[in-house]
């Protein structure tokens, strides 16, 4: 194999003098793969207590915040026969209950401001995670060590029949997505009855429904000891702060159980499986699958290459070919999804509606047969590696969350028993070659493989699982053992956001900066006063479909030749729009910086529309209509904004943009220029940067290649027009009927009095109480106290011009008409005698000032913000000053702010669900109600 070494001594010759260029059209070279490595670095140190819990630190000193990870080493491969689902309904108890000595866990959290907090299940772990300012962290860990050591006593049946509802609303609400029945029919055909892999992590709605709460308490007693875990910490602390308050908390924990992860083989499937499924879906969907080997075996990186060169990267080989080529694909994706014990290997091909699904199987067998025979390019290998380093490098700058430093730390402990799996997985992208990847493929991707085709058509008979008989409740009393209170949270400092400073390119477009070291990256977006909203009146999805094609040609290269580049480089380029801005944003690492911008330049100004293009990407977009109209939030976001906008209003369509069947098949490139020309242009632009790199240089790089941009003479730029009046609100129910619906989704709302350029923080406080927080009236209600709802809400969204308060509530389907009864009554009452209690108004306050220093961690954080300031008319220092104004708030103000405007007699209520089973619930609300189908 060669050697990492010699692979980059080989692309380091030309690599680096990028940061002196300052013209378009740069010579230079990207940096190398070793040179990129140097820049991601995540040290840590270790130690472990008495009872056995294993303890990794990582120091971060960017930010006045810690995050805190606790990572269980068990997962639904480790649940015994009839306990199917058993670790993710105890992620749910663990999370959302109280403990011993806490009635509810979010409270507190949400009180200090915790940011980026969560639990997650799958087939090998269970994790909790939140972030905190640094004087909270105390508290952060009696809360952590209440889930492990203080949970028993307060299990009680009723904690755990609410759970379970919820748990089993989570289930509806996969199941009621377009193919959300795939995942059990690959699942089975891969392993055998008995394997710890054959089940979903969900479970079963029987096995959920029979647990009693003695089989739920010995099972956290089985796999929930300090012995069984991972914490970690990663942000404003060291290993010598770190251990006396880990000993503090955690060291009176005794050590639990034992849990030795289950063992479970690589299955070779004896001959190939083809599997037919029929679904709601707008188009056939065919799902490959091996399994192979897991986390941290020989061949996982080369196996992860394949898959990124195969499908994964926008260059990839299947993109290529079946979605660019010959256009027989509108999508493609192929990946690996490496787990503890073994790894699932993946490629899926969603058909162009209109194609023969046999023929574009029999082309898939060819190309992967032409790949495993051949293998990938060097340049192919390289383009992967880079990609990575990149991502992983924008991964990590985050402490927490979802991808943090505490993620990928505790993720290599828990699978491969070392938290430097990370750098380690890195490195050995840089040590693959072509014939690594080529024998690595030929050993696991030559075996039978699972095949299931979804195509369109009446899903096959659709029956909850539930059983008959539940067991008997349990009236055992819950105990707890004593404790110290819950320690008190140190004075916290207002926020210190970044500097905003401001420039001007010689056309007179204006860079607004703010200076970010903590990774060595730029973040660029150009805003264009466009959206959905400029979109033509009866060229619905116009600005989508331009979007779309910006980097399929420009300057001079093809639309592979662009992804190739992005990858060679490690930046990403990405264009979307929102109702009120069109944007094209590029993330690049600062030693590529002036051959990123090359790049960025070219597609935002130069680019082809090349009619062949333009067919294709519509073709797609037309694939994408088909596909909203078979999602039940699509069709919900279609149906609502006319009704209460108006058909002629600019915000009377989908905020998708992806516009009608009629609208899209009439655009052509004609109408992708005239867009282009009209609202892609200087005078509509304002550029926003955060960087590592001083303003002075990131002025100069943009200017060679913006400064000179000139907008068409010969036709105007382009102004929205708000001008259509908005109906005057008439409450109805509209029901959209989609047969074979587990669950319905409730949207509803009214245009509100209000833009998104007055001053909304008061409402938007009112409205956490209300609406828009876990621990909102809503969500507890319908969620916590009556399990109707894997989660709800409702939000005042912000808009440039009027905004919408809208209801987002996913119910099962036989509560859909208890569900709006309910929202209703609870919206009344909080605008009747039932406002903001003082409780509540010191939980927001606090936690709205607390979650500000975590809120900025990134520069992607930073960089929204710039954005979202310039579009609201903020001031620069608009975020330092928020702190202030809510100690200045009153629960009487938030009170105020939003019985002005929210009002539930002026909603008009969408429903999207089984209309046979719903219509029936909504007749006692005194509603007029109209039965529709979906529209095109």
């Amino acid at each position: 194999m060669r050697s990492f070494a010699a692979m980059v001594g080989a692309l380091a010759l030309a690599a680096c003098a990028t940061a002196s260029v300052d013209g378009p059209a740069s010579s230079a070279q990207p940096a190398s793969v070793a040179e990129l490595m140097q820049d991601v670095q995540l040290g840590y140190e270790t130690f472990t207590l008495d009872n056995g819990l294993t303890v990794i630190v990582h120091e971060d000193r960017k930010a006045p915040v810690v995050a805190v990870a606790s990572w269980f080493n068990v997962g639904s491969k480790d649940e015994p026969q009839g306990q199917t689902g058993f670790a993710h309904l105890f992620e749910h108890i663990m999370l959302f209950n109280g403990t011993e000595h806490i009635p509810n866990l979010i409270v507190p959290l949400r009180e200090v401001g915790a940011t980026n907090w969560n639990g997650t299940t799958w087939f090998d772990r269970t994790n909790y995670f939140e972030t905190v300012p640094t004087q909270a962290l105390d508290l952060a860990l009696y809360i952590e060590s209440e889930r492990m050591g203080y949970l028993l006593g307060a299990l009680t049946q009723t904690s755990l029949d609410a759970q379970r509802g919820i748990v089993q609303n989570e289930k509806r609400q996969g199941d009621n997505q377009p193919y959300g029945l795939s995942e059990y029919a690959q699942l089975e055909a891969l392993f055998p009855d008995g394997h710890p892999y054959r089940h979903s992590t969900i479970g079963a709605m029987a096995d959920l429904d029979q647990a009693s709460l003695e089989d739920v308490r010995q099972w956290f007693r089985d796999n929930y000891g300090p012995n069984n875990a991972v914490l970690v910490l990663s942000g404003d602390i060291d290993i010598a702060e770190a251990r006396p308050l880990v000993q503090r908390y955690f060291g009176a924990i005794p050590r639990g159980a034992q849990n030795v992860p289950a063992d479970a083989d690589v299955p070779t499937l004896p001959a190939a499986i083809n599997e037919v499924l029929h679904d709601r879906v707008s188009n056939t969907r065919i799902e490959r699958s091996w399994v192979v080997p897991g986390q941290g075996h020989a061949d996982e990186v080369d196996l992860a290459i394949a898959g990124q060169v195969l499908g994964g990267l926008a260059s990839s080989r299947l993109d290529r070919i079946l979605v660019r080529d010959e256009q027989t694909a509108v999508a493609v994706t192929a990946g690996l999804q490496p787990f503890q014990r073994l790894s699932f290997f993946s490629v899926t091909v969603d058909v162009k509606p209109g194609q023969d699904a046999d023929a574009v199987t029999r082309r898939l067998d060819e190309i992967m047969a032409d790949f495993i025979a051949n293998g990938p390019s060097e340049d192919e290998i390289q383009r992967v590696a880079t990609t990575q380093i990149a991502q992983s490098t924008f991964a990590i700058e985050q402490i927490g969350g979802f991808t943090g430093a505490t993620w990928v730390l505790a993720d290599g402990q828990i699978m491969t028993g070392d938290p430097a799996y990370f750098r380690r997985n890195l490195l050995e992208y840089g040590e693959a070659t072509p014939a690594s990847v080529r024998a690595a493929m030929q050993r696991w991707l030559t075996r039978p493989a699972h095949t299931l085709r979804t195509e369109p058509g009446e899903r096959e008979p659709y029956e909850e699982s539930v059983a008959t008989r539940r067991p008997p409740p349990d009236t055992s009393p819950p105990t707890a053992q004593p404790r110290d209170p819950m320690p008190a949270v140190g004075e916290i400092a207002d926020l210190d956001f970044p500097s905003v400073e401001r420039a001007t390119l010689s056309n007179g477009i204006e860079v607004v900066y703010a200076n970010r070291t903590s990774i060595p990256a730029t973040l660029v977006a150009i805003d264009f006063d466009a959206g959905v909203a400029a979109d033509p009146q009866g060229a619905f999805g116009t600005q989508r479909l331009m979007l779309a094609a910006l980097d399929t040609g420009a300057g001079g290269r093809d639309a592979m030749q662009i992804a190739e580049q992005q990858e060679r480089i490690g930046a990403t380029i990405a264009s979307a729009g929102t109702l009120d801005r069109t944007s094209v944003t590029l993330t690049a690492l600062s030693a590529n910086l002036p051959l990123a911008l090359d790049l960025f330049s070219d597609i935002v100004i130069r680019p082809d529309f090349a009619d062949a293009e333009v067919s294709r990407l519509r073709n797609q977009q037309l694939a994408a209509v088909s596909a909203e109209l078979t999602q039940p939030n699509g069709l919900a976001q279609r149906a609502l904004p006319p009704l209460i906008y108006g058909a002629n209003h600019p915000y009377g369509r989908a905020a998708s943009g992806v516009g009608t069947a009629e609208s899209v098949g009439a655009l052509d490139r004609n109408a992708l220029v005239a867009f282009h020309q009209t609202w892609v242009r200087p005078e509509t632009a304002r550029i926003f940067v955060v960087s590592d790199r001083p303003l002075a240089e990131v002025r100069r790089l943009l200017d060679a290649r913006f400064g000179q941009w000139r907008g068409s003479t010969t036709v105007a730029a382009g102004r929205k027009d708000f001008t259509a009046p908005i109906p005057e609100p008439r409450s109805r129910i509209i029901v959209v009927d989609r047969p074979q619906s587990p669950q319905s989704v409730i949207y509803a709302g009214n245009v509100l009095p209000i833009s998104g350029t007055d001053d909304t923080l008061t409402l938007a406080a009112a409205n956490e109480v209300l609406g828009n927080n876990f621990l909102s009236r809503l969500n507890t209600e319908i969620r916590e106290r009556r399990g109707w709802s894997y989660g709800l809400g409702g939000n005042a969204q912000l808009r440039e011009y009027r905004m919408p308060y809208i209801i987002n509530a996913p119910v099962q389907s036989d509560r859909t008409g208890d569900s709006i009864r309910v929202l209703i009554e609870q919206i009344n009452a909080f605008n009747g005698a039932n406002g903001v209690t003082e409780a509540e108004h010191t939980r927001t306050i606090n936690g709205n000032i607390r979650q500000l220093p975590g809120a900025f961690e990134t520069a992607g954080a930073v960089l929204n913000a710039l954005r979202q300031n310039d579009l609201y008319n903020r001031p620069d220092t608009y975020w330092e000053s928020v702190a202030a104004r809510y100690r200045a708030m009153t629960a009487a103000n938030m009170d105020s702010a939003a019985r002005a405007v929210v009002d539930p007699r002026r909603f008009v209520w969408v429903v999207v669900g089984d209309a046979s089973v719903v219509r029936p619930q909504l007749e006692g609300l005194g509603l007029p109600i109209e039965v529709v189908q979906p529209a095109s």
